[in-house]
């Protein structure tokens, strides 16, 4: 993956964001926020910038009102991609951080998790984590899978997907153009042995569901309803 996009507006990291808590779940530093009687978790995957990220904190927390334990581990181990950095362009940065490593580690905290009760799991991932999550969409590790403005997946690993997947993708992405986001949901559509949907976003750009300015009522609206179908998506499969 490369281009500028994936490293747009990147965020003020903040660990003491959002309303949950960290803890340590399958080796990894991990935010977890919902009830923690739930018996069905979503995992969260984040872009490049890790899970400090105050906007995908606060997207945690709303799925976890709608009753999932929500958790965003640290899958980049302390080391979110630093756009100041000139030493480290993001290639660099992305050799160090191979998104079949994440799914390894995905793997082990579900494992945590359904060693704690949980037995449905739901994952999403945003841009590096869309990567990853379409790993995961292969195996029998979750029930269903949201992508999100996705960097570089292949058609080979959109065809192995088994699980319900929904992508959803923007009208201007150099990354994940829109072209071959519908190109995936035709491979998609025909498994019909389980749902899928490919949405492309007018007027967004790489990124939008986690790096909008919150000062911009347009951007805010655009996260919100990819939010929301997200959240749709987890609850309609996830149960």
């Amino acid at each position: 993956m490369s281009g500028p996009q994936c490293c747009d507006n990147p965020p003020t990291l903040n660990r003491a964001s959002g309303s949950g808590h960290v803890e340590e779940l399958g080796g990894l530093d991990s935010y977890v926020t919902g009830p923690s009687d739930s018996n069905s978790a979503i995992l969260l995957v984040s872009d490049v910038f890790g899970y400090e990220a105050p906007n995908l904190r606060k997207l945690a927390d709303k799925v976890a009102a709608d009753g999932f334990c929500v958790v965003v581990p640290d899958f980049i181990r302390g080391d979110p991609y630093a756009p100041d950095d000139k030493e480290r362009p993001i290639q660099v940065w992305l050799k160090d951080h191979e998104p079949v490593k994440g799914s390894e580690d995905a793997k082990k905290v579900i494992a945590a998790l359904k060693s704690r009760g949980i037995s449905a799991v739901g994952a999403a991932g945003f841009c590096w984590g869309g990567m990853v999550v379409v790993k995961l969409a292969s195996s029998d590790d979750i029930q269903a899978a949201v992508i999100l403005h996705p960097g570089w997946i292949t058609a080979d690993e959109i065809n192995a997907v088994r699980v319900p997947t929904a992508i959803l993708g923007a009208e201007t992405d150099q990354i994940s153009p829109p072209e071959q986001m519908k190109q995936f949901g035709e491979i998609l559509a025909a498994k019909p042995e389980f749902e899928s949907y490919v949405k492309i976003f007018d007027g967004a750009v790489h990124g939008w569901t986690l790096r909008y300015n919150d000062d911009e009522d347009s951007a805010i609206k655009k996260a919100e309803e990819a939010h929301s179908d997200l959240l749709n998506w987890f609850t309609k499969f996830v149960k």
